[in-house]
């Protein structure tokens, strides 16, 4: 069995931050992101999935790379499997969500505000009687706040509004998410994949220019279909082909009530080992390389790769 990351505690590497996947350490200028192997669904830690840590990293390097001509992004060095040095920006707070598909399930998706009767997104208003999961006539800039407590759903108007935003900032950031999801879409095709839907985060220099931040297109900031069998599934009324991590949720919710009780059941070893095996293959559709995991132990390797960044 691959061994899992569960968690950092470098002692020289500045202040620690922990996030739900991602310990932060806060160099002053630059921020040392170390991506754990920790699943979090139900605002909860429900399991380690081993090399989970290692393909969000990854994937988000090799996509950082690919749209590096539309903006300028975070990444100085990727010195480990695991870990993306960024140079610190201001960040915008502001979560650029793009939709291209109306679906999901959630309070907040698309297609259950549909089913409400909202029909105006984004400046796009939808006809009626449009099924779920039909790819919408143009993607639609869709985005909630950037808040520790929870985000929020408002719209563009009341985030200028509120003062959260410029009208100009917020203009660039949805041109720039615009045509970074345009981008995905497109190189997504061509390995077999429909980005559906997805989420950015930007930051600012001290002279307002806008940088890329934090993630892109990772499986667990974007929803992936794949393209085989997606209009069949769509005219026979079925759900497309995902990667899908929902299964492991699903357990949690027939065997415990994972809002309330303070301690969970663990996770069963073949639904782990399952989901593991689903992301290394999503690493591998969308870069066309196999995956090689990185060497073990891993605390010791990260903890060598970073040295030269010690305090």
């Amino acid at each position: 069995m691959t061994e899992v990351l569960k968690e950092t505690n470098f002692k020289n590497l500045g202040m620690k931050k922990t996030g739900k996947v991602r310990d932060i350490y806060d160099l002053g200028d630059k921020l040392i992101l170390v991506t754990t192997d920790r699943h979090s669904s139900f605002d909860r830690i429900i399991a380690h999935i081993p090399s989970k840590g290692q393909v969000l990293n990854q994937i988000s390097a090799w996509w950082f790379e690919q749209t590096k001509d539309i903006i300028p992004n975070q990444v100085l060095a990727v010195p480990d499997e695991n870990v993306t040095v960024a140079k610190k920006y201001n960040m915008v707070p502001v979560e650029a969500v793009m939709r291209g598909y109306l679906t999901g399930v959630t309070d907040t998706s698309i297609w259950t505000r549909y089913q409400k009767g909202a029909r105006d997104f984004g400046g796009i208003t939808l006809p009626d009687g449009m099924k779920k999961n039909t790819k919408l006539p143009k993607p639609i800039f869709d985005p909630t706040t950037k808040e520790d407590a929870h985000d929020r759903a408002i719209t563009p108007e009341q985030m200028i509004a509120e003062g959260l935003i410029t009208k100009e900032l917020l203009d660039e950031v949805r041109e720039t998410a615009t045509k970074l999801f345009l981008c995905g879409q497109e190189v997504a095709a061509k390995k077999g994949l429909i980005l559906v839907d997805t989420k950015y985060e930007f930051g600012t220099d001290d002279n307002g220019k806008l940088f890329l931040i934090d993630e892109i297109h990772t499986p667990d900031s974007s929803r992936y279909w794949q393209i085989e069998g997606y209009e069949e599934r769509m005219t026979a009324g079925e759900e497309p082909k995902s990667f899908d991590k929902e299964f492991l949720r699903l357990w949690f919710k027939e065997n415990c009530d994972p809002y309330k009780d303070a301690v969970l059941p663990e996770a069963p070893s073949e639904l782990v080992e399952e989901l593991s095996r689903r992301y290394i293959r999503m690493y591998e559709q969308l870069t066309g390389s196999s995956f090689k995991a990185g060497e073990e132990p891993i605390l010791p390797r990260i903890e060598r790769n970073l040295s030269g960044y010690a305090s």
